[in-house]
């Protein structure tokens, strides 16, 4: 189950950041990739399922402004 979890979180992480490169404002970009390295290293060493499944919400907001952005 380790294995596993380990796995879909660096997946979220891949497509975070491929989905970070869609904004299209320069400053957004930048500060969608650094802000999800940041909260990606914070949170390395998560082990509470509960806790997991709240950043993984957060992640999923973070989808919705990508598609926000590219709206205006």
């Amino acid at each position: 189950m380790v294995a596993s979890s380990h796995i879909q979180v660096l997946d979220l992480y891949q497509v975070m950041l491929g989905k970070s490169k869609h904004f299209n404002t320069y400053d957004y970009r930048t500060y969608a990739v650094r802000r999800i390295r940041d909260v990606f290293r914070e949170n390395a060493n998560l082990k509470r399922s509960v806790e997991m499944q709240a950043l993984v919400n957060e992640a999923n907001v973070g989808h919705w402004q990508v598609l926000i952005s590219q709206l205006h």
